[in-house]
């Protein structure tokens, strides 16, 4: 067992490489889970109604935000295949079509601000609560640009595996936007309180600033020489189209995975606000394990995507399970605590004690699916870092409608059910998605994948096949 592991730690994409591209980019993702943490914390001592409100219209904004997002950060697996394939000069065409999809996704969401009232008002929450979800939802839609421009810039380091650039601009807003949270929700000094517009105004100016951070990491004459990252500019609507072709699928997948734990906690809160502020509690306690999962899977996806344009699949199927192993070896010790001390977690949140003792119910939900939650972040990372992106958005697609969203409405409105039904149909969602998409990669289909053009691949190398 020890000679295993220590091979597998010094082996190409074994655990040591793995974690050397990867730990940046769970620091990163890491810092956004933290950041929303906070972010609900400083709201739930502002009052409970703000807590209740801001999850149901940040992840109703999210979810729409995040297909574009899923699209353009698509960027960073066609760069990670172009650099494996040593076709670097391609790179620059794929930051400005990322960037021109980027602006259309931002101007999509303008479009929604005029319905934020009456969104809300069919969802059917209190006035109070309504009103306050509006108002941050419009908000964050003014804001959209920021986030949308920031992951398809990340995709230029990412793809090459150098990641540590995207960590500080992540650390760097995460920062602003904590500092903006306290300052705009409560009032101090100068700055007027504002409650859950501050909250909001917050993240939309920390997303721009993060913009201006990587226009001056990238936009430099070194990069313009080996990735073109100015003359690549020109428009390529042959690429463009490739690069939808691949990209919409992986933004569709995020976006239903998403939108499907929107309807859950747009459903929920119907039964009553303490049930609602519950959730949001639980939720945000298990993005505190789930969002370095992500960091991990951007980096499997990554590895995986240069090794597909080297011609390496048997190299990327390693690396895949090296992630997997590494990810169950964090996310093991968090269902333990999540099982052992979840006052832990649920005490910042200053909860009512009968929302806390619910809470503390639902996080048993959480430790029950957090592993199998791991099983479909990386998994789904691995096969969408070859190019199989249309089976995991038609797989997310089915389990999110017939698993979660239906049987959640059927159990809340027509059979009046207590919470822990439709959390038993969002437990048995993520079983689904990890035990299918193991099954996929499994399979090995994807390791046949390319997203770039056939004449820029290199021939396989047909190298050993590596212990999995």
């Amino acid at each position: 067992m020890f000679t295993k592991i220590k091979n597998r730690w010094i082996a190409e994409f074994g655990y040591r490489q793995i974690l050397v591209i990867a730990i940046p980019l769970i620091l990163s993702t890491g810092s956004w889970s933290i950041q929303q943490f906070i972010d609900r914390m400083f709201l739930s001592w502002h009052s409970e109604e703000a807590l209740a409100a801001a999850m149901p219209a940040g992840i109703l904004n999210f979810s729409i935000i995040c297909l574009f997002i899923g699209t353009v950060s698509y960027a960073g697996t066609f760069v990670s295949q172009y650099v494996g394939a040593k076709e670097d000069h391609r790179v620059g065409t794929v930051l400005w079509h990322s960037l021109y999809l980027s602006l259309l996704g931002a101007a999509a969401l303008l479009l929604v601000v005029p319905f934020s009232d009456s969104i809300f008002r069919v969802i059917g929450h209190n006035e109070q609560i309504q009103l306050m979800e509006s108002t941050y939802f419009r908000i964050l839609c003014f804001g959209g640009l920021g986030p949308i421009l920031s992951a398809a810039f990340a995709g230029f380091f990412t793809g090459r595996g150098h990641n540590w650039p995207v960590m500080w601009v992540n650390v760097f807003t995460t920062t602003v936007n904590l500092i903006l949270d306290y300052l705009l929700i409560f009032g101090v000094g100068i700055f007027p309180e504002m409650g859950i517009a501050g909250a909001a105004l917050a993240t939309v100016i920390a997303g721009f600033s993060s913009i201006i951070l990587y226009t001056i990491l990238i936009f430099r004459p070194k990069y313009e020489v080996r990735f073109r990252v100015y003359s690549g500019r020109s428009f390529d609507l042959t690429f463009l189209r490739r690069f939808i072709k691949y990209g919409l699928p992986s933004g569709g997948h995020f976006f239903l995975e998403i939108m499907g734990f929107t309807g859950f906690i747009l459903i929920l809160g119907r039964i009553g606000q303490l049930e609602l502020a519950a959730t949001n509690i639980a939720i945000n306690i298990n993005s505190l394990a789930f969002m370095p999962m992500f960091g991990l899977g951007i980096a499997l996806s990554m590895s995986v995507g240069q090794n597909i344009g080297a011609g390496k699949p048997d190299l990327a199927a390693y690396a895949a399970n090296s992630a997997v192993q590494l990810g169950m070896l964090y996310m093991i010790p968090c269902t333990l605590l999540y099982l052992g001390v979840p006052m832990l977690f649920i005490a910042p949140f200053s909860a009512a004690p009968e929302t806390a003792r619910v809470s503390v119910i639902l996080l048993r939900f959480v430790a029950f699916y957090a592993l199998f939650d791991t099983m479909s972040i990386l998994y789904s990372s691995a096969i969408k870092g070859a190019g199989d992106t249309q089976f995991v958005m038609r797989v997310t697609t089915l389990l999110s409608i017939f698993v979660m969203i239906v049987p959640t409405y059927i159990a809340v409105d027509i059979f009046h059910s207590d919470l822990f039904m439709p959390w038993t149909f969002c437990a048995l969602f993520i079983v689904g998605m990890g035990l299918t998409f193991w099954r996929r990669f499994a399979g090995g289909k994807w390791k046949n994948m390319s997203v770039i053009e056939p004449e820029v691949i290199i021939p396989s190398q047909h190298p050993a096949n590596p212990e999995a």
